[in-house]
């Protein structure tokens, strides 16, 4: 396997629509051209180093969920094989292989849908000062990493770089999207936890939380970005899980916590990552895959 690292994307004759944080958005046709950069992010800044793999990982992960969960609700992806891309040119397609997503073009409903099975991260921090997570009263006597009584759904909106999505509470989200789609995202969602988490614990993996982001087309509900990546998902390692404190996981925890050591503000300028840190996020990424998939990357 072949160490290609690309941070930043350039198409001929085409311009990106948008830059998100790790992807790059290019408008064809009436369809929408997903390439899934190995940028990272941390406390909504981009980082200056790529993470080898990590485009490829997120592409594959996601595409293996987009169909394990197509009987739940139907998503965007309509393929992920460049050549089958409209008006790509030939000298394009290395670089698209295995990090782009050919995706129907949605109405982007402007909410974070996220699920939590497990008191972690920012719900830990919430639950700690006063007892509830995006303003929901939870049980008292919580621990830190265990298992919630029930799944909860804390939404949130949308943010751009630079600035922190924002957590809300489910009667905003109803006010601001209506009460029927609503409940059709929080219904939905769950669904979705609940079969992905099966999955996970097949292969010695504990679904901790995610989020979800969703579209509509022509009406009809839709699933688009990414679903279940270790970008969007907290997975902790089954054999290792012991609630009362942090958790190993396979996402970004060795950025976080390199950032924390070295004392960053978490303000720019973005500081850049060691070799070291480098690597080991890499290789948590590809035994994500690994385990998630059931094959290495090719």
């Amino acid at each position: 396997m072949t160490q290609n690292t690309i941070t930043e994307t350039s198409l001929t004759n085409l311009d990106p629509t948008h830059q998100g944080k790790v992807r790059d958005l290019y408008e064809i046709e009436d369809k929408l051209l997903i390439v899934s950069t190995d940028r990272i992010s941390a406390y909504d800044f981009v980082l200056p180093n790529g993470i080898p793999y990590k485009g490829q990982v997120l592409t594959g992960i996601s595409e293996f969920w987009f169909d394990y969960t197509e009987p739940i609700v139907k998503n965007h992806m309509i393929t992920t094989n460049p050549a089958e891309y409209p008006g790509i040119q030939q000298s394009d397609i290395p670089m698209l292989n295995g990090r782009s997503m050919l995706g129907k073009k949605a109405n982007r409903i402007d909410i974070e849908c996220v699920v939590r099975g497990y008191i972690a991260g920012s719900a830990w921090k919430e639950y700690q000062a006063d007892g509830t997570v995006c303003g929901e009263t939870l049980p008292a006597g919580l621990i830190e990493s265990e298992k919630l009584p029930e799944l909860i759904f804390t939404p949130a909106t949308k943010a751009e770089q630079g600035d922190h999505d924002e957590n809300i509470s489910i009667q905003r989200m109803k006010d601001e999207i209506g009460v029927q789609l609503a409940e059709q995202l929080i219904e939905t969602s769950f669904k979705l936890f609940q079969s992905a988490s099966a999955h996970a614990d097949s292969v010695g993996l504990i679904l901790c939380d995610t989020k979800f982001e969703f579209g509509l087309v022509d009406g009809e509900l839709i699933l688009i970005d990414e679903i279940f990546t270790p970008d969007s998902s907290r997975f902790w390692p089954k054999d290792l899980y012991n609630p009362g404190g942090p958790q190993q996981s396979f996402d970004k925890q060795f950025v976080r916590d390199y950032l924390m050591e070295i004392g960053w503000n978490k303000q720019p300028p973005v500081p850049q990552l060691s070799d070291e840190v480098v690597h080991k996020t890499s290789e948590k990424y590809l035994e994500a895959y690994r385990l998630i998939i059931g094959s290495e990357l090719s």
